[in-house]
C-alpha cells in the first residue's frame, strides 16, 4: 500500500431524509438478547448514514451553542486542549503511541476524563455536556433503532472486505478499536 493511498479519505453520501429518518427508514427496537448483533447494528449504522449523523450532531450542537456561546467556547478549547496534547503526546513519544495502540479506549476515555475536570473546574459542564451528549444520544438512538436496508448492507460489505475508501466515521471507529462483524452483515 503507498501512502497516497492510505490518505484517501472519501466523505460518505448524505443520505436522503426519507431514507434517514422519515417514510422509507425502518425502526425496530434491538434484540437485548443479542448484544453481538445489536452493537454490529449501531457501528453498520455509524458507517453508512455518518454524514447524516454529523450533520445532525452540528444542527443539535448549534442550537445548544446559541444558548450559551461563551461557556461553549471555553468547553470546546478545553477539550481541543487536552486532544491535541494526547495527539502530540503519541506522535512524539514512541511508548505512548504504542500504549494509544494497545487500549485505544482507555486512553479515549482518560482524555474525556481529563477534560470533563478541567471543564467542571472552569464552570460550564452542563452547557457542553448538553452540547456534545444530546447529539451522541441521538446518533446512538437513531442508529440502535434503525433496521438496515439492502444498500447499507451493501456498504458494510464493501467496508468489512476493503474495498470502500476511508471514511471519516471509519478512521474514528477504528481509533476506538471497533470494526463491524462481518458474521452479522446478513
Amino acid at each position: 500500500m503507498n501512502k497516497d493511498s492510505k490518505m484517501d479519505i472519501q466523505v460518505a453520501p448524505l443520505r436522503t431524509l426519507d431514507d434517514f429518518i422519515l417514510g422509507e427508514s425502518r425502526f425496530q427496537v434491538p434484540d437485548l438478547q443479542n448484544i453481538d448483533r445489536w452493537f454490529n447494528r449501531i457501528v453498520n449504522n455509524l458507517l453508512y448514514y455518518q454524514t447524516n449523523y454529523i450533520l445532525s450532531a452540528l444542527v443539535i450542537f448549534l442550537l445548544v451553542t446559541i444558548g450559551n456561546p461563551h461557556h461553549m467556547l471555553y468547553g470546546i478549547i478545553t477539550m481541543g486542549l487536552v486532544f491535541g496534547l494526547m495527539y502530540y503526546s503519541s506522535s512524539n513519544n514512541a511508548q505512548v503511541a504504542e500504549f494509544k495502540q494497545n487500549h485505544p479506549f482507555i486512553v479515549m476515555m482518560g482524555s474525556l476524563f481529563i477534560g470533563y475536570y478541567f471543564i467542571l473546574q472552569i464552570g460550564c459542564v452542563s452547557v457542553f455536556m448538553f452540547g456534545v451528549a444530546l447529539p451522541v444520544m441521538f446518533i446512538i438512538l437513531h442508529s440502535s433503532l434503525r433496521l438496515r436496508n439492502l444498500k447499507n448492507k451493501a456498504a458494510n460489505i464493501a467496508d468489512v472486505l476493503g474495498v470502500a475508501k476511508r471514511t471519516p466515521m471509519g478512521i474514528f471507529l477504528r481509533e476506538w478499536g471497533i470494526e463491524p462483524n462481518p458474521k452479522f452483515i446478513s
